[in-house]
C-alpha cells in the first residue's frame, strides 16, 4: 500500500516526502481538533481511585 502510494505521488522523492509530511501533519490535525473531541463525548471513562 504505501509503494503504491509512493508511485503514485509526483516529483522526486523529497517533494514525495513533504507531500507525505504535510498530509500527515492534516490528518492528524483533524483527528486532533475534530474527531478525538466528538468520540470523547461517546466515551465514558471509569473514575477509579487507588487508596
Amino acid at each position: 500500500m504505501y509503494a503504491a502510494l509512493w508511485r503514485v505521488l509526483p516529483g522526486p522523492w523529497w517533494i514525495r516526502l513533504v507531500i507525505l509530511l504535510v498530509a500527515a501533519a492534516a490528518i492528524l490535525y483533524g483527528l486532533f481538533f475534530y474527531v478525538f473531541p466528538w468520540a470523547s463525548e461517546f466515551i465514558n471513562p471509569v473514575d477509579g481511585a487507588v487508596e
